[in-house]
Formats: structure tokens, sequence, C-alpha cells
């Protein structure tokens, strides 16, 4: 799987790294985004515990991406910072209390195709906890090694039709669990950014 990453020498890499953007529609640059488009905020929280990253499997019955991996995360409420939210939901989602998490850094935010500016939340879970989840959001938590993520050569670019065109997303499937679209990109993104 790879040595340790330490996380001082991530967030090190992360503050001397160029800043790029990132989207849905890195790969497919033929997609005309309409203009004046309005995105919603929201966060998630890329928690690393023990050099694992914390995922959770999408509930099987929610409206939006069923059974699709994902951080912890959702939309930012109100007055609340991006911070603030990704914690919110990550008590929520997997019960995962504020008071075992550092923050280590803000990344930039990521836009999807269901039109939301998604803010990364890199952070250390300082101790191990029970996952609670929540059973009409999340079916299951689990974690990946972080330094399987950070390798860069571990993801792929494959592809299907949505709304009636081919598109392409970033993969990087881990056992049983096929990581993929917005969660593989923001992880890329990472991986890319401290490579």
């Amino acid at each position: 799987m790879g040595r340790p990453v330490d996380l001082n020498r991530l967030v090190a890499a992360l503050e001397g790294a160029p800043v790029r953007p990132s989207s849905d529609y890195d790969l497919n640059p033929g997609v005309v985004l309409p203009e004046g488009r309005k995105l919603r905020p929201a966060a998630v929280l890329i928690g690393v515990l023990d050099n694992e990253v914390i995922l959770t499997k999408r509930a099987s019955t929610l409206k939006h991406h069923p059974g699709q991996i994902a951080f912890p995360g959702g939309k930012v409420d109100g007055e609340e910072t991006a911070v603030e939210a990704a914690l919110r939901e990550a008590r929520e989602e997997i019960g995962l209390g504020s008071e075992t998490v550092s923050i280590l850094a803000e990344l930039p935010p990521h836009e999807t195709v269901t039109s939301y500016a998604v803010t990364p939340i890199l952070a250390h879970i300082e101790r191990d906890f029970d996952a609670i989840v929540e059973p009409g959001e999340v079916a299951e938590c689990f974690r990946v090694p972080l330094p399987f993520l950070m390798d860069p050569a571990n993801y792929a670019v494959e592809g299907r039709r949505w709304r009636g065109m081919r598109r392409e997303f970033f993969t990087v499937p881990y056992g049983p669990y096929y990581i993929w679209g917005a969660t593989a990109r923001m992880l890329k993104s990472l991986a890319d950014r401290v490579a």
C-alpha cells in the first residue's frame, strides 16, 4: 500500500503547490457551461485517521447519488463556514465528534455537475471513534489507506453516457469500493498537489 504519509509534510506540500481549480468537467472540455450559473455552497470532510481516509457509501434510498462513495458532507447552511458545515455533516452522518478533529487545510472548491461548489476540508482525526451511521443517508462507513489515495498511478479515467453525451471521470477503485466522480476528482487533485 506504500509508506505512511506524514501529515505535516502533506500540509507543507499543499502550501507550496500551485492551486488548480477542479470540477466534474475537467476531463470534458467540450461541455459548455451556462452563463451566470449559480453554484450552491457545500463542504466535505477528508478525515484522516491512522493514515486512512474515512469514506462513506451513500444509502441506496437517496434521491441523489444513491449507493455512491462519498466523503461525509453536504450543503453549507445559512451563515456557517465550510469547516463548520463539514464538521456538522460528519457528526450527523457518521457520529464523528468535532472535538477529536484538527483542521489541516481548506482546499479549493470543486464544481460538481449538480451545481455545487464543494469545499474539501482536510482534517486529522486524532483518535479512533465508533462510527454511528445515519441510515437514511449512509449505508456504510469505511477507510481507505492514505498512501494508496496519494499515489496518482492508482487513478484511471473511465466514461459513460450522461444526459446524452459521453462524460469522462476519474476513478480510484479500492477493494469492493468503486470510488469515482467528484470524490475521486477531489482525491486526485490532492494527490497531484502533493506528488
